[in-house]
């Protein structure tokens, strides 16, 4: 997939594009392209694919908030002042962020909220840190932290596949409010079994969405997205 047929795309999944994240979209593949020659934060070999494997994955987690959480969705896309924090929708933390994603292109796409991207490795949250910039994106802050070093709280997590589940949730446990939206792949249900019963999840409270039933490339398949409920969205 390249940035035309990328282009061709976005409007049929996120209808309201605007022309301003079109460019910051069309933006992402010359500049990754730049600074992985330099730092290496995409495989090379998978540098040509930055729209399907990166962009278009870390939107997985869009498409799920879309088509589950419309109220919030509809929040995140608006744009403009919404009360909160710092006057934002909702504030993600993208944990483990490598070169920026899911965090970038999710912070495209949801003007209204806030994104801090942490990662542990310097020159990773450096290259995110100058992409974000250069596309003018206002609502991102790049942190080079551990997880545990890393103050405050958050309303949403979204990862993608650092680790496994369980030893992901040891790191954030406590640090966020409405969940936890995590990009994984393959067989999960010893790992969610496992985080359900280190902490205590209800089983009521973890959503596994597979992403190729919205983006029907061979890419996606068996590709998902993961969803834990913060305690004060648990059903009882």
């Amino acid at each position: 997939m390249d940035w035309d047929k990328f282009e061709d795309t976005l409007p049929g999944l996120f209808p309201g594009i605007s022309d301003l994240q079109k460019e910051q979209f069309r933006a992402l593949g010359p500049l990754y392209m730049e600074w992985n020659s330099k730092i290496n934060v995409i495989s090379r070999k998978d540098i040509d694919s930055l729209y399907l494997h990166h962009v278009l994955h870390s939107l997985a987690i869009a498409e799920y908030m879309k088509a589950n959480m419309p109220e919030t969705y509809a929040a995140l896309t608006a744009g403009g002042h919404h009360e909160g924090a710092g006057g934002h929708a909702a504030d993600f933390l993208d944990l483990g962020t490598g070169g920026g994603f899911p965090g970038i292109p999710l912070a495209i796409l949801f003007p209204s909220a806030h994104f801090t991207l942490c990662d542990s490795i310097g020159k990773k949250i450096m290259v995110a840190r100058e992409i974000a910039s250069a596309i003018g994106l206002r609502n991102v802050t790049a942190v080079n932290a551990r997880a545990e070093n890393l103050p405050g709280s958050f309303d949403f997590v979204v990862s993608r596949a650092v680790t496994s589940l369980d030893n992901f949730m040891s790191w954030i446990d406590g640090r966020f409010r409405k969940g936890i939206l995590y990009l994984k792949g393959g067989d999960v249900a010893g790992e969610i079994a496992s985080a359900m019963g280190r902490y205590r999840l209800p089983a009521n409270s973890v959503h596994v969405w597979k992403i190729d039933e919205r983006f029907h490339d061979p890419y996606f398949e068996g590709k998902l997205v993961i969803f834990i409920e913060g305690n004060k969205n648990r059903k009882k």
